[in-house]
């Protein structure tokens, strides 16, 4: 496909030591060639080389930039189109004057995502490789980003594809039966094939749908609160995880007044931190809007760490929130281990279906223990970034939740013997939905809506 040259800024704005400017399109040689001053000309290179020179405004003739230039040519490109990448110094005021210069002599500006939409339209990636581009860029652990380049290769892509080839089988098979209903042993030879393909195929999608929380968990994050009662220890314990002092740490009770955010790397699983007010009775009003925050963030957490003191009696307040988040996953953390035991961890496991680890954050001692808890609790104890099923796409889990229902839909009409060409239209409508995962048909508001979620330039 031919489109109008593309030029945006390609990495961070912002001070730093090099900045690249990237072209893309039938003229992005010619253009770049219209700014660069060098030993050759840029259409002169041989591709996939790498020149020293200047970017001089053709009007003043003024020296711009010290430049190195990048020239790819189609089709062994990101976008299977010529590309000129002008590798600069990471100064703002520079790198917009390159950009510049480069729109006004012919380039567009692109569009967020735009370079990786072409290389969708072009044929070099498939959809859901391309939405992979996105997660590996925002991945936040070793895992999630193993998990999103497994999809950049092309894993889901070829998964679903032998899916579609094995409904495809199915279909031929009933085209037979179509041409020659007279035949009975056909019709029996046939919905025998079809139900046992049909479950085939069935399980792979029901196995991709059981990655799918994991997926999501690596790919957005594990939403996980910390909670208490005042001073026991939460902010100590966000501090240790994420290595940085953000929360203020001292002996006063109520000292966090409002919910922090980071995340963290918990043995390959980003955690959406959330460090919270101490949850108590109080008169002091602006502790009292933290503590209602703090019980908000309880309800969308789907990790609790529920923090208490070793040194102090169990309350009713303990009680009472503990009975109000058994619905949700929580670990019981028993802090202050180098403190006298007050605590009466009988009565917790006696009335609480949880798993409790013994802390004392000051030491660093047990954090490995509910790193592990907490792998266990999300992952049976280990991630397997080498299985190319995890599937955390939103978009790909609608599709393949419809197809589960289709496909199911047609093993059960061939179990109650309804013809096979009735058959047929659940399983050509499970092959359209598989279809859509990839891009093999969606619309073009679908293709804008997604690449406009891109970062500009990529």
């Amino acid at each position: 496909m031919q489109f109008e040259t593309i030029s945006s800024i390609s990495t961070p704005v912002g001070e730093g030591a090099i900045a690249i400017v990237r072209l893309s399109g039938e003229d992005a040689v010619e253009i770049a060639d219209r700014l660069y001053r060098g030993a050759k000309k840029l259409s002169e290179v041989d591709s996939h080389t790498i020149n020293y020179g200047h970017i001089i405004d053709p009007k003043t003739k003024e020296t711009v930039e010290e430049v190195m230039c990048a020239v790819m040519r189609a089709p062994r490109t990101y976008t299977r189109e010529d590309i000129v990448e002008i590798n600069c110094h990471g100064g703002i005021h520079t790198v917009n004057r390159v950009l510049q210069l480069t729109l006004s002599h012919g380039a567009r500006m692109a569009e967020p995502g735009e370079f990786t939409k072409r290389a969708f339209l072009n044929g070099r990636v498939d959809l859901s490789q391309a939405e992979a581009v996105m997660d590996f860029i925002r991945s936040k652990t070793d895992q999630a980003s193993k998990v999103a380049n497994q999809q950049v290769q092309g894993r889901l892509k070829t998964y679903i594809e032998n899916l579609r080839q094995s409904i495809l089988n199915i279909l031929a098979q009933v085209e037979v039966n179509i041409d020659y209903p007279e035949y009975d042993d056909v019709e029996e030879a046939t919905t025998a094939f079809l139900l046992e393909e049909a479950q085939t195929v069935e399980k792979e999608i029901e196995k991709l749908l059981k990655s799918s929380a994991e997926g999501r968990i690596l790919r957005e994050g594990l939403s996980t609160v910390i909670v208490g009662k005042p001073n026991v220890g939460k902010s100590s314990l966000l501090n240790y995880l994420i290595q940085d002092n953000k929360a203020i740490v001292t002996d006063v009770a109520g000292t966090t007044r409002d919910i922090l955010e980071e995340y963290v790397n918990v043995n390959g699983i980003p955690l959406k931190l959330v460090d919270t007010a101490g949850i108590r009775e109080t008169d002091d009003v602006v502790e009292k809007i933290g503590v209602e925050r703090s019980r908000e963030a309880l309800k969308d957490a789907e990790l609790i760490l529920y923090v208490m003191n070793n040194n102090e009696e169990i309350t009713k307040e303990d009680i009472e929130l503990l009975e109000t988040i058994d619905d949700k996953k929580v670990i019981g953390i028993i802090n202050k281990l180098d403190l006298e035991n007050h605590l009466d961890v009988d009565y917790l496991t006696s009335h609480f279906d949880i798993p409790l680890i013994r802390t004392s954050i000051i030491n660093g001692q047990g954090v490995d223990d509910l790193e592990n808890e907490i792998q266990r609790m999300f992952f049976d104890g280990s991630i397997s970034s080498a299985d190319s099923t995890y599937v955390s796409n939103n978009r790909h889990i609608h599709l393949l939740e419809q197809a589960k229902v289709s496909i199911s839909d047609a093993i059960s009409s061939a179990e109650i013997d309804v013809p096979v060409d009735i058959i047929q239209i659940d399983l050509i409508k499970t092959w359209e939905l598989l279809g859509e995962v990839i891009g093999e048909d969606v619309s073009e508001q679908l293709i804008d809506q997604l690449f406009s979620q891109f970062c500009l330039g990529k």
